[in-house]
């Protein structure tokens, strides 16, 4: 048999180093269709472009969200009625109790009926990682002896050619676009995280297109006096969006606080369907872009948020 190696830019092409910095309802215009498997980050969460894409929501219909962990922010999209999939580890409110949206949704069909192909956090990640490698699979032990298995056909176990012992086969992820929110980028695209970043990294990199909104735009040279920082090179990217408090109400390492007072009050208004679409009608469809959201969301709250978090954490100078 004659086999020919797979080149991975035959299919994606690195991104150039031009400017990418446009607003996010350009980004989401330009990047997000209808039919797409879309990404979500979990480290920081992009806010601001998902309550675009809710705004959107009379172009975008149908979605296939690929999650590791979404703690209460896809809600919603969920609760939208755009999803239709969701590939996924965790979704659940974390601090803030039960994302009842999600549960409505999987349980009840309230928006929309959403099938759920589940996998563990850690296999996630391989999946995104195999994408990013181009290979259509990888190995992992991970999910042995749990009922994920039986409950995910798209799951393989083999037994390992060298040992005899079984492993698992997840498949690779390559999603259409992936939405992610980070510390700060440069007009190009090269996205720094500060602390945890969990599989932003493979995530862009498994991603035919990736839209990143920041806290900050900085200078090309500013990311070069710290380029180790440098979590996501600019070829893997395609818009960037400025976004100051972008993953609001969850935090930002070294930016904000997590907003646990107004989670607790939105997950409260969630627990019921009328509850969620008046929150949805308020805080996206009620404001224009994330500007707006933030003036309703108040500034003297957001730097509180702020001051707390520099209170414990601040990213110090390097020189």
């Amino acid at each position: 048999m004659n086999y020919k190696p797979y080149n991975p830019s035959k299919k994606r092409k690195g991104k150039p180093p031009v400017n990418k910095v446009m607003t996010a309802q350009e980004a989401i215009s330009k990047f997000v269709h209808e039919g797409d498997n879309l990404a979500i980050s979990t480290c920081s969460v992009p806010s601001a472009l998902m309550w675009e894409i809710v705004r959107q929501r009379e172009r975008i219909k149908n979605l296939d969200l690929t999650v590791c962990s979404q703690i209460g922010l896809s809600a919603p999209i969920i609760g939208s009625g755009l999803v239709r999939k969701i590939e996924m580890a965790y979704v659940w409110g974390g601090i803030e109790g039960a994302d009842m949206v999600f549960r409505r949704a999987v349980e009840k069909g309230i928006p929309r009926p959403i099938e759920v192909e589940e996998y563990s956090n850690f296999a996630m990640g391989m999946r995104w990682l195999a994408g990013a490698m181009g290979v259509p699979f990888m190995v992992t032990k991970s999910q042995l002896g749990s009922d994920i298995v039986s409950n995910n056909s798209r799951i393989k176990v083999i037994g390992d050619p060298y040992t005899g012992e079984p492993v698992c086969l997840v498949p690779a992820s390559n999603p259409d676009v992936s939405i992610i929110h980070a510390q700060r980028a440069d007009d190009i695209g090269n996205v720094q995280y500060y602390g945890i970043y969990g599989n932003s990294d493979m995530q862009a990199r498994a991603s035919k297109h990736v839209i990143v909104s920041v806290e900050e735009v900085v200078t090309q040279d500013e990311i070069r006096r710290v380029s180790n920082m440098t979590t996501i090179p600019y070829y893997y990217v395609d818009a960037i969006v400025h976004a100051p408090f972008g993953a609001h109400w969850r935090d930002v390492p070294f930016y904000y606080q997590h907003d646990l007072a107004y989670g607790l009050e939105a997950f409260e208004q969630f627990s019921t369907p009328e509850g969620f679409e008046a929150w949805v009608d308020k805080y996206i469809l009620g404001t224009k872009n994330w500007e707006e959201y933030l003036n309703m969301i108040g500034y003297d709250r957001l730097m509180y948020l702020r001051e707390s978090e520099h209170k414990y954490q601040k990213f110090g100078e390097i020189r």
